[in-house]
């Protein structure tokens, strides 16, 4: 039997947690875990355009780790007989892998760069800075509630990650970065 899309039982405005809680749908878990289905969601949009090759397997890795991330906040640590997969330092370790990876083909950051480049570049990063929107809300969660240590660390490298992968794409496709240059370098003129 196919699962049904509408279930009506947030039409109140309350949704469950694995596990059977009902909490309102602005809750901070309910804001942490949605935050990272709309990193999910700006990495597909990057998915769907054209990007280097090497960057297509790392991001629907990351793709699918983010189920787990988004799974690991839904279900609160105090549920008792839930068994479901939670975020572990090891995917992080796979972040730092990809990030190490990328860099090495980079010429080395002497200075802030703005945000931009090609469509896909841009697009990651967007990506990014829905990432860190994220991560706040995760922080923010962390504070009220035991999530582990393993889910702000894979944000965190996240973010980072989304940070080079925007640099790479530039760079696989010949554009330069565009250099931050700060106002007190630049005479404003009026």
């Amino acid at each position: 039997m196919a699962m049904k899309i509408y279930t009506k039982t947030g039409d109140t405005g309350e949704t469950g947690l694995f596990g059977g809680q009902r909490v309102p749908k602005d809750a901070l878990r309910i804001e942490a875990y949605g935050g990272v289905d709309e990193v999910n969601s700006a990495i597909g949009m990057v998915q769907s355009m054209p990007r280097p090759e090497k960057l297509v397997p790392m991001l629907a890795q990351i793709q699918h780790d983010l189920f787990i991330v988004g799974a690991d906040l839904a279900t609160p640590r105090v549920q008792a007989g839930m068994h479901i997969e939670r975020v572990e330092a090891a995917h992080s370790d796979v972040l730092e892998q990809y990030i190490d990876e990328l860099e090495v083909e980079l010429p080395p950051l002497r200075t802030f760069i703005l945000p931009g480049g090609t469509p896909t570049a841009s697009h990651l990063h967007f990506a990014r800075t829905v990432c860190r929107r994220a991560e706040r809300n995760v922080v923010s969660l962390s504070r009220m509630d035991d999530i582990g240590d393993a889910v702000l660390m894979y944000m965190n490298r996240l973010s980072d990650f989304l940070f080079v992968a925007a640099r790479y794409a530039n760079h696989a496709a010949g554009e330069a970065e565009i250099p931050w240059v700060s106002s007190r370098n630049t005479a404003v003129k009026k």
